[in-house]
């Protein structure tokens, strides 16, 4: 089993395989337009523009399970995205990613790469580790995503090769990606 296994569904709720993608070096990431890191659709574009040619396509998920931080409608979202970050790359329909409603694409990357700790370099480590224990200590039990843009590197066979957390930014996938590329 791999990704290219999975469906989803496109911003207009039709059905896409994920077979679509094969061959190709995939980076599949949780959004929100709301969110304290909403400023990485700037860096994952510069990424897609990067690296498009090569092979990569990064395919985002809206998800307003996280402190209801993306309330808009599968046509706001497309929107927001595009006329304040430029986005180019797909933005697929809103859905859950992690809990019962979970798309099963996201249990499966969740499953495939564990969860394995904030880096504690970063700054915003501090404040999104409180803001988890004192408002969602449940998100810390277990290896489901965490918080709005954990980033899932998937290689051209369709394996999840790594798992980079919301503080994690773009720029710093890049050596990643290019190795699989």
């Amino acid at each position: 089993m791999n990704v290219y296994d999975f469906t989803v569904k496109t911003k207009r709720g039709e059905d896409k395989s994920l077979k679509d993608y094969a061959g190709k070096v995939l980076l599949i990431v949780n959004t929100a337009s709301k969110c304290g890191f909403t400023p990485q659709f700037e860096g994952l574009e510069k990424l897609y523009k990067d690296y498009k040619d090569r092979g990569l396509e990064i395919l985002g998920f809206p998800c307003n399970q996280f402190a209801g931080q993306d309330p808009g409608t599968n046509d706001e979202i497309q929107s927001f995205c595009k006329y304040n970050y430029g986005v180019s790359f797909t933005i697929f329909a809103k859905g859950d990613v992690r809990g019962a409603d979970a798309q099963p694409l996201f249990n499966y990357l969740t499953e495939q790469k564990k969860f394995e700790g904030f880096d504690e370099s970063k700054p915003l480590t501090a404040i999104l580790t409180k803001a988890l224990k004192e408002n969602f200590p449940e998100f810390l039990e277990d290896d489901g995503i965490k918080w709005n843009f954990t980033k899932f590197l998937i290689d051209r066979e369709g394996n999840v090769v790594a798992r980079f957390e919301p503080m994690i930014e773009p720029a710093e996938i890049a050596p990643s990606i290019e190795k699989l590329l």
